[in-house]
């Protein structure tokens, strides 16, 4: 089992911030569509369009201003089917995105990726029981059931490490929750095994988040973050801005590499940013490297 000192938990808390911009965005509502059961085929059909609506969205600020309603609708067809793993994992992830981008306080940071990871949870139980207490479980057992997981399994359980990722994230003051940071790394990492393209590469990205968090003499792995973050650029073909932004955030900056910095965002910033499926996630991207390119002349 890992074992995180109180040294490590503190520096985690200090750089665990927009951790969870590595891709929760991506995996936004697509699978809303599965409400035909629940709803008129019209208004699943509005669901799965207003879904393709957020994600294709080059105005944060709108998506922001319009995402809550969207958020206490999913609330309303869950009183109606509370054991529906795809509604569970749908209002998880625009919970969790939600909460990881756009809400400012704090509190309600806390309050809202919790109430994405417990969502996520939930579904997780409805078809997976062995990982209803995900945080309780010993460590090694998680493991050996994690290796149990197929292909099949890659998308609920990739919500959950995201969800999971933004709950420690919100949470980042609290040393116990921080210390389940390795579950979150076991369950990408599995994912990496079993899907290395989904999500244009989500997992890879996490992992070079994961894996440059610390410097290498507190433990951290940043030429191991340097090649998930490759491999995340490579998987989207250069699509996924977000990729290219935290790479020169978490890898260049973590080991002063000022060109690679500057160019990674560089690049970022020349890119068109319309993208199926990627384009607000990719907007957001472009306007965090303009505050870090600022931010790099006295960085450096």
């Amino acid at each position: 089992m890992v074992v995180l000192t109180r040294a490590t938990l503190r520096t985690y808390n200090q750089q665990l911030k927009n951790f969870l911009l590595a891709g929760l965005i991506a995996t936004a509502l697509l699978s809303t569509s599965s409400c035909s059961s629940l709803v008129s085929s019209a208004a699943s059909g509005m669901a799965s369009n207003l879904s393709k609506a957020i994600l294709n969205s080059n105005d944060p600020q709108t998506v922001a201003d319009g995402a809550p309603a969207y958020l206490l609708l999913l609330d309303s067809f869950l009183g109606d089917e509370p054991d529906s793993p795809e509604l569970l994992l749908s209002a998880a992830t625009l919970y969790g995105a939600y909460a990881g981008v756009f809400v400012k306080d704090p509190e309600r940071a806390k309050i809202m990726s919790q109430h994405a990871f417990g969502y996520s949870q939930q579904a997780i139980c409805l078809d997976y029981s062995k990982f209803c207490a995900a945080p309780k479980i010993e460590f090694n057992t998680f493991t050996a059931q994690l290796r149990k997981l197929t292909k099949d399994d890659v998308p609920a359980f990739y919500t959950l490490g995201t969800t999971w990722a933004g709950r420690i994230q919100a949470n980042k003051s609290d040393w116990k929750i921080i210390a389940e940071l390795p579950r979150v790394t076991a369950v990408m990492l599995r994912i990496v095994e079993l899907d290395p393209t989904y999500k244009d590469g989500g997992a890879h990205l996490y992992l070079g988040v994961l894996n440059t968090l610390l410097p290498a003499a507190f433990g951290g792995k940043p030429e191991k973050g340097k090649q998930y973050f490759e491999q995340a650029i490579k998987i989207s073909k250069g699509k996924n801005l977000m990729a290219q932004v935290l790479y020169a955030e978490k890898y260049a900056r973590l080991v002063f590499n000022q060109e690679l910095h500057d160019d990674l965002l560089a690049k970022a910033l020349k890119a068109n940013p319309k993208v199926p499926d990627l384009t607000l996630m990719n907007t957001l991207a472009q306007q965090q490297a303009k505050e870090l390119l600022a931010s790099g002349k006295d960085y450096f």
